[in-house]
């Protein structure tokens, strides 16, 4: 059997929508009993007994990651703190964490929506699960952690980094599956062909379950190159719950989005206006299966776009493309908006370039300039020609890509910093 749960999973359109209609008005009631809610409810005029049709959601306010911030810690909170039995948030370096709390139900759905994700990919309870994120408050960790036990695998909390530990791990108890972030994917590969150990031959891996930061199709069919696996990308965010929002069938044509659990919306983030199906535009989620801490229409900042048409999978749950960027990460250079993952999908293309890169961008007597370094991989040549001519088309590319000619430095291997977490990509030094 392919399906985890083959009466949801497949469930009719009308079918679908008839139960996020009733998921969300129940919501409603239960969002309304929060101090954020139950205030901004009164303010806007919302009386959610008149919600009578998925298409009245757009009469409802949005919710933001200020909303949350700005009611920190309990205030977005709908059931008596008694009733929540555990706690996530964000690193708070900007000013008040984000905080997400969940009732025990709460787990179990989250547990039960990651399995039902790793099963469509072809995860199965023989197999042996590592998890490389970092468990504690991010979500990464315990998100899939409970997912794979919920499976049924043998699970291994390697947690993050220490890549030689975790090449150990891998070898000693035959894992199979890897959740890790893509640029520590490269990495990871890295060092095993370091150590003298052939993934292909030396591991019984064969499925990789990667997400965290944005990464370009081209990034993910090198992951599968240097390890000798399928890597399916995994959406998710601590204010949805964490890992398992959507992530990709076998199909590996865009990410199924659990619409039992939440209701997508793709809006043009200038206007908020709802934009046409494979338009690109902002996501925007609302939860309709959480006790203690829903959101409505939560801007999400992503940019993506619903696939049209049924996937040949038979999941009848709408898929959203890969991730553009976010509107908040978003480069403005000499008028061009630019998104980081653009430039990785020019670099990736390129055989003779390693996977580490780092974006520079800085004003210079007053023009802004990009500077993009990029690490040549161990085996290219270090002929000042042959340099030369791979940097000329190199840049041709980006140019094509980006409308404007950034800088361009090759550097040997092991020149740019490692990240074993989240890779820093991108270094904005101007002063705004």
């Amino acid at each position: 059997m392919k399906y985890w749960q083959p009466e949801i999973e497949t469930m009719p359109r009308k079918e679908l929508e008839a139960l996020q209609l009733e998921r969300l008005k129940f919501m409603l009631i239960t969002a309304q009993n929060s101090p954020f809610y139950k205030k901004l409810f009164a303010e806007k005029g919302v009386e959610p007994n008149k919600v009578k049709s998925l298409e009245d959601l757009r009469l409802l306010p949005f919710t933001s990651k200020d909303d949350l911030r700005e009611n920190y810690p309990f205030g977005m909170v709908a059931i008596p703190l008694r009733e929540c039995v555990r706690l996530h948030s964000s690193s708070g370096t900007t000013g008040n964490p984000t905080v997400v709390l969940h009732s025990r139900k709460d787990l179990d759905e989250w547990a039960n929506q990651v399995a039902r994700c790793m099963y469509m990919v072809g995860i199965r309870d023989y197999d042996v699960f590592q998890n490389t994120s970092g468990y504690g408050m991010f979500t990464g960790g315990l998100g899939f952690q409970y997912g794979a036990e919920k499976l049924g695998c043998l699970t291994v909390p390697a947690a993050a980094g220490n890549s030689k530990r975790q090449i150990k791990f891998i070898t000693d108890f035959g894992t199979t599956c890897l959740h890790i972030i893509p640029s520590y994917a490269t990495r990871l590969a890295e060092v095993m062909y370091a150590e003298n150990i052939d993934p292909r031959k030396d591991t019984k891996l064969h499925t990789l379950c990667i997400g965290a930061e944005p990464h370009s199709e081209e990034q993910r069919q090198r992951i599968e190159q240097l390890l000798g696996v399928r890597a399916f990308n995994c959406f998710g965010m601590s204010e949805m719950n964490g890992p398992g929002v959507a992530f990709e069938c076998t199909e590996q044509n865009g990410l199924h989005i659990w619409e039992d659990y939440t209701i997508v919306e793709i809006i043009n983030p200038e206007t908020l206006e709802p934009v046409a199906d494979g338009e690109v535009g902002e996501l925007v989620l609302t939860t309709i299966n959480r006790q203690a801490m829903p959101l409505i229409r939560y801007h999400t900042r992503d940019l993506t776009s619903i696939i049209p048409g049924k996937c040949p999978c038979g999941r009848t749950h709408k898929r959203i493309s890969r991730f553009k960027g976010r509107s908040d990460d978003m480069l403005i250079l000499k008028g061009v908006n630019i998104f980081p993952i653009q430039i990785e999908r020019v670099l990736m293309m390129f055989q003779e370039l390693g996977s580490n890169y780092l974006i520079t961008v800085e004003n210079i007597d007053n023009n802004d300039e990009m500077l993009i370094e990029v690490e040549l991989n161990d085996l290219f040549t270090d002929d000042y020609a042959v340099l030369q001519n791979l940097t000329k088309n190199i840049v041709r590319q980006l140019k094509d890509e980006l409308l404007i000619t950034p800088k361009l430095k090759l550097v040997s291997k092991g020149s740019l910093p490692i990240h074993e977490g989240k890779a820093v990509r991108v270094k904005d030094l101007r002063i705004f």
